[in-house]
């Protein structure tokens, strides 16, 4: 693949993980200072890694959702719960992932994970019945 097929790969993956209006509002705010940023992402996050074969993408949304919680980056920890719930995990698996991860990250952020991921539940839950 060149890097145009791999963009464009990246870019049909990361809509149909993320959703349209999600990518829609990053590329609307791209500027000049953040292009390339959001031009490596496309192609090697969404059309390298994530668009690779060897994992389903509930898969990668799980292990996604541990590093994040591990990391602490609540923001995207929140837009990948709505993602792994477009990926096909429940609340009740998305749960279970984040009682597992206190073992292994810790209590504290754990605490904080589910907080960011009920709201982001919550927030998928509304938008579904509007």
């Amino acid at each position: 693949m060149d890097d145009e097929q791999r963009r464009e790969a990246g870019m049909h993956v990361r809509r149909a993980v993320l959703g349209d209006e999600h990518v829609d509002r990053a590329v609307a705010s791209t500027s000049d200072f953040t292009a390339a940023f959001q031009d490596l992402i496309t192609r090697y996050a969404w059309g390298e890694v994530w668009a690779r074969p060897g994992l389903t993408r509930s898969e990668r949304s799980m292990i996604t959702l541990a590093a994040l919680v591990a990391l602490r980056q609540s923001d995207e920890l929140a837009m990948h719960v709505r993602a792994a719930v477009r990926n096909g995990l429940t609340s009740a698996q998305i749960a279970e992932i984040l009682l597992h991860l206190s073992v292994y990250v810790g209590v504290p952020a754990v605490n904080h994970a589910l907080k960011v991921a009920e709201a982001a539940l919550a927030e998928t839950s509304s938008a579904g019945s509007a």
